[in-house]
């Protein structure tokens, strides 16, 4: 499968593409100094003839307010180049397991501090579900998401944030990675969002 990762030196974006060349895919790392993501025209000539391209761009402090329009753009090129586009959001779009109340809102789980991050993964979601013309899959992390292990199992949801039975929410960097490509070779979430958490048991 041809990829291509945009935001490939994140965190997330760089595991990502560890993941997919791990399992022999072929993949385009595209950076901020490769891709303007905000282009849609340039995302356009930088996806077309890869099988699926991943947005793993995530807006620099002060700047969460462009979340919404690089994800529409990210949407619109990859429609325009016929390619499937899975979108890493954020926790902040899901709902919590015992109110229903969006992650974003609930400071149980959000600090005042990024609350302006976790309210721009609503946005980019929303972006999403406006979208036509684009095959889309929206991927959102557990509340915390962190280097750790690769342990390879994870569980998934759709629209409630996961917990253990201690009531964490934590998903690995690594095993999000393993998600996100499992997905991509065996889709299950077109048009839609999920959710991953590392499995504990």
């Amino acid at each position: 499968m041809k990829i291509a990762v945009i935001g490939s030196a994140g965190s997330l974006g760089s595991r990502i593409v560890a993941e997919a060349l791990r399992r022999g895919h072929d993949v385009t790392a595209l950076t901020r100094t490769d891709l303007d993501a905000a282009d849609a025209d340039a995302v356009t000539t930088a996806v077309r003839g890869h099988d699926v391209g991943i947005g793993a761009t995530r807006p620099a402090p002060g700047q969460e307010h462009h979340a919404a329009t690089t994800t529409r753009s990210l949407l619109q090129g990859h429609a325009a180049a016929g390619v499937r586009f899975v979108m890493i959001g954020g926790a902040g779009a899901l709902r919590t397991p015992d109110t229903g109340e969006l992650v974003a809102d609930d400071r149980r789980w959000v600090p005042q501090q990024i609350a302006a991050l976790a309210r721009s993964a609503v946005d980019q979601l929303d972006e999403c579900r406006m979208a036509t013309g684009t095959d889309w899959t929206y991927v959102a992390p557990s509340a915390v998401m962190e280097p750790g292990q690769r342990t390879g199992h994870y569980r998934t949801g759709v629209d409630k944030l996961l917990v253990d039975e201690g009531g964490n929410s934590y998903v690995s960097m690594e095993d999000m990675a393993v998600a996100v490509v499992d997905e991509l070779a065996d889709p299950s979430f077109r048009g839609q969002r999920f959710t991953v958490a590392t499995a504990t048991n």
